[in-house]
């Protein structure tokens, strides 16, 4: 198999970043997210997080995430530079950032400057577009990142916010494959029951399935991609985490789940 396959942090948001890497490792995966949550990250936490990587050999993919909004005072606000300086900790390859509340301009600037940051340790910096977030769709994330002269800037393609905010697959043929530098991939219903924002929320953190499991066109988002582009599974499910409320079994399961649709789709 020529991809990465990494598990992506929001499968088990009951688990801590270190506690995950083990889970992860234990059922068999090769890369895996890391979620930083700047209320309780701290050095011990970081030096711990890198311990159990390199006892491991696990490969951080990605470190999330930096939600970029806007203060009182009318400038971006974020903990990017923190986020940053993790990810050099740890050896994280790409950070995930998000517009909450930036307009493209002023999140374009704050870009720019994130990726400046993480440029000497060999860090991406990739926006994450979705309905119910500023950078809302695959066009808006291209004005982005084209707006910008970084080459450590990308785009993260979430197979599922790319079919609930309209886009086909085959669009992401025109980009650049150096804004790619890994994505995300899950499935779901063809067709959102509901069309509301509020459901759309809840379908990406709770509602989501393992690849092979939906009605998305999942292959067709995996043929339009390089075809050496890391997988992150992105398959955050209330369900699964119901099902296996261990989170090493949950890990082994999606992980299996995963192996059987990549053969399925290489065969």
């Amino acid at each position: 198999m020529s991809r990465l396959l990494s598990i992506a942090a929001g499968v088990s948001p009951d688990v801590g970043p270190a506690d995950f890497v083990t889970s992860a490792a234990a059922a068999g995966w090769p890369a895996c997210g890391i979620w930083f949550d700047p209320d309780t990250w701290s050095d011990a936490v970081a030096a711990d997080v890198r311990r159990r990587l390199d006892d491991t050999g696990l490969v951080a993919l990605d470190i999330e995430p930096v939600f970029v909004s806007v203060g009182d005072d009318g400038s971006t606000v974020d903990v990017g530079d923190r986020v940053i300086d993790a990810a050099a900790e740890i050896g994280a390859r790409n950070v995930l950032v998000v517009a909450r509340g930036a307009e493209p301009g002023p999140f374009a600037e704050r870009l720019a400057q994130l990726c400046d940051r993480a440029a000497p340790a060999g860090i991406n910096c990739v926006i994450e577009f979705m309905a119910f977030m500023s950078t809302t769709d695959l066009a808006s994330a291209v004005d982005v990142v084209g707006s910008i002269d970084r080459p450590n800037a990308g785009i993260l393609v979430d197979n599922l916010h790319l079919a609930r905010t309209g886009s086909a697959p085959d669009e992401l043929r025109a980009l650049d494959p150096a804004w790619l530098p890994y994505a995300q991939l899950c499935d779901a219903p063809a067709d959102l029951a509901a069309d509301s924002i509020a459901d759309v929320v809840t379908e990406a953190l709770d509602g989501r399935l393992a690849p092979g499991e939906g009605g998305l066109p999942v292959a067709e988002v995996l043929d339009a991609l390089p075809d050496d582009t890391p997988l992150s599974m992105e398959v955050r499910s209330k369900a699964l985490r119901d099902d296996h409320p261990d989170p090493t079994e949950r890990a082994r399961t999606l992980f299996a789940a995963t192996l059987r649709f990549m053969k399925e789709y290489e065969a």
